[in-house]
């Protein structure tokens, strides 16, 4: 019975990392400002569906070309010849959609691993305030919202900007105004009970306000 078995690029890392005069993979790692799971990745034969620029900076702290590198860890994506058959051709461009697909996804887990550092404290520390607001109301609001600072950076960090201020009182625009009960004019005050978001020029959520009795 036939059995198959992970690749394992680990020989030839090393033998790169011997003419490059590097000792170890944390030193690699350090050179080539990745981190050592992105060198395990490599090792394994996942080259492929690793990021080009990751693959570029190893290149370069191992002094050779990012083909080169290629060409050792990931051959099949290294073109030998110039496809002629539309036959071909069709595989090409579907085996560059695969890889797409498996770079989308990789992004997408970065994506959410990065946000996911910036709120680690916040994770870790809110169900406790949660907790001790349960036991202790009278506990002080201005304690509470230093905690909310890095969902404040994320938000930054995603260009994302509030509409306008609670409790401000603005003419009213449909457009960037979702009016909570009553009815208003187009123009008439109204007070911000809830505010709205744009990224960049993209409305996200419109704010939500109520008529000025």
């Amino acid at each position: 019975m036939n059995q198959s078995f992970p690749i394992n690029y680990g020989s030839q890392l090393q033998n790169l990392m011997e003419k490059a005069s590097i000792s170890s993979f944390k030193e690699l790692s350090q050179k080539a400002g990745v981190s050592e799971l992105q060198l395990i990745r490599l090792r394994r034969g996942l080259g492929s569906q690793m990021r080009v620029d990751i693959l570029l900076k190893i290149s370069q702290a191992l002094g050779i070309t990012l083909t080169e590198l290629l060409d050792n860890f990931a051959p099949e994506l290294v073109k030998k010849s110039v496809p002629t058959s539309t036959s071909t051709l069709e595989k090409e461009y579907n085996n560059i959609q695969a890889n797409l697909e498996q770079q989308k996804q990789f992004l997408i887990q970065e994506f959410q691993q990065s946000s996911l550092q910036i709120l680690e404290s916040w994770l870790q520390q809110w169900p406790t305030v949660v907790y001790k607001v349960k036991q202790n109301p009278r506990l002080a609001a201005t304690k509470i919202l230093p905690l909310l600072r890095p969902v404040e950076q994320l938000i930054q960090q995603w260009n994302v900007e509030s509409i306008v201020p609670v409790g401000a009182e603005i003419p009213f625009d449909p457009q960037l105004h979702q009016l909570m009960e009553g009815s208003v004019q187009e123009g008439e005050l109204v007070k911000v009970r809830y505010t709205g978001y744009r990224q960049g020029g993209k409305l996200l959520f419109r704010a939500k306000v109520s008529p000025i009795n």
